[in-house]
């Protein structure tokens, strides 16, 4: 804890001003998003609906974030921020007005959340080449972790907060609480400021530049073997953990339970707590040194004994500690890679590569959603529910009947994540990445103003 203490106090003082902003401006967002899914659902009753919120806004994201980057490197970092907080609360205020006046309609929220996607391809890179810029090299790792503990901290306490409210208050104070949250984050940018990067772009843009520069980031990537294979193995990463903990976990849980909310409610409370746990740990720890090591070892141990417990577990502990072995896990894996592409890539290119690198990443998440639907209600639900020769092979290992189909996706993604994560050690250029690709030179770290 000293660690993580004296990086407070001494080194990340205008990091931690953005980040405290961050993460109050994220639980309100994620309060917002909770509270718009239960409208929408009590509207509609179909899930189709809440599937189709997160599929505009990561096409929508996947869409601009090429072109995204390419100005982040020319804009300041820290009004780019701004502004797309402020996007973020304006659509906030409308969302507002249109259920103060009784107009609002499902596809508010879609354009609504396509918009978010939109501002979000512009925050992300900005925010995360900020941090280079902010950050010393040796407590990347460590600046990464509180990141994420910021992602689960919201993440976990959202839906506790927004179901309170909503049953005391209702929808409108929730987004009213989202716009204070905006306001603070915007208080929070408005008194630091963040250095510019030594080789600022300052020629001309316009639309052809834009598209020419937005290919820099994909040129620049693969033309670096180590990180084009991260970026490879990452996007791998997400689409298993979109097949199975997004789109298949909670109806996979329903089906072998018979309906027992009670039972998914409590394994989702616990991958929450276990996320805010493992966030916790790799702050204080830091985890500066052989960041290679700790993301593909994470990775490998994750989805093998997570992933197999979920395949094999017929019961509500067994499934506990599978999610908490899942997710406290993550915070390993992402925290090490997201440092070290800050570590390995010059602040001055680092909107563009970083916008190549998150489209690439967001893209698996609408083929894991589709995916993932698609295999459990065509195939492997009726494979081990009927008698066959999938029934026959696994049922003696995951069970039949209801849910055993998706439990059998779950035992294949264990096998494919495990394999994904020790395909990073059979290649040198991943293996060796951290000695192969120099360190980038980062600015020194300004002070509060």
């Amino acid at each position: 804890m000293n660690g993580l203490a004296l990086f407070f106090r001494i080194e990340l003082r205008v990091f931690s001003t953005i980040w405290i902003g961050q993460l109050v401006t994220r639980l309100g967002s994620a309060m917002t998003r909770f509270a718009l899914m239960i409208w929408a659902y009590d509207q509609t009753g179909n899930a189709t609906t809440l599937a189709m919120l997160g599929f505009y806004s990561c096409i929508s994201f996947i869409v601009v974030a090429p072109f995204s980057g390419v100005l982040v490197d020319r804009w300041d970092r820290r009004k780019v921020m701004m502004v797309s907080d402020f996007g973020a609360g304006i659509m906030t205020i409308v969302m507002l007005i249109f259920l103060h006046t009784g107009s609002l309609q499902i596809w508010h929220l879609y354009l609504a959340e396509s918009l978010s996607g939109f501002f979000e391809s512009f925050q992300s890179p900005a925010y995360s080449a900020s941090v280079s810029l902010l950050v010393p090299e040796n407590q990347l790792t460590r600046a990464n972790g509180l990141n994420s503990l910021a992602n689960y901290v919201s993440s976990a306490l959202s839906p506790i907060f927004a179901g309170l409210i909503l049953s005391i208050s209702g929808l409108t104070q929730i987004l009213v609480i989202d716009i204070c949250t905006m306001l603070l984050a915007l208080c929070t940018l408005a008194i630091i400021r963040i250095p510019k990067p030594e080789c600022k772009p300052t020629n001309r843009i316009g639309i052809n530049q834009i598209f020419k520069e937005s290919r820099f980031g994909l040129w620049y990537i693969f033309h670096r073997p180590g990180l084009a294979g991260i970026m490879i193995i990452h996007f791998f990463i997400n689409l298993f953990g979109t097949i199975t903990y997004f789109a298949i976990l909670s109806p996979m849980i329903l089906a072998r339970t018979g309906g027992d909310t009670m039972a998914l409610s409590t394994v989702q409370t616990s991958m929450g707590i276990a996320g805010i746990l493992g966030a916790l740990l790799i702050s204080i720890w830091g985890g500066s040194g052989h960041r290679i090591r700790i993301y593909l070892l994470s990775t490998t141990i994750s989805f093998f004994f997570a992933d197999m417990l979920f395949a094999i577990g017929q019961s509500l502990s067994v499934w506990i500690l599978a999610g908490v072995i899942a997710t406290i896990s993550i915070p390993f894996i992402t925290s090490p890679y997201y440092a070290l592409w800050q570590q390995k890539i010059p602040a001055e290119i680092q909107g563009r590569v970083f916008s190549v690198r998150n489209m690439f990443q967001i893209a698996s998440q609408p083929i894991g959603f589709v995916a993932g639907g698609l295999l459990a209600d065509f195939i492997f639900e009726p494979a081990m529910i009927a008698p066959g020769k999938m029934a026959m092979w696994l049922g003696p290992l995951i069970g039949t009947g209801a849910g055993a189909g998706m439990a059998a996706m779950f035992l294949g993604s264990a096998l494919l994540g495990t394999l994904t994560g020790l395909a990073g050690f059979l290649f040198p250029a991943i293996r060796n990445m951290e000695k192969d690709i120099p360190n980038a030179i980062h600015l020194p770290k300004p002070r509060v103003s």
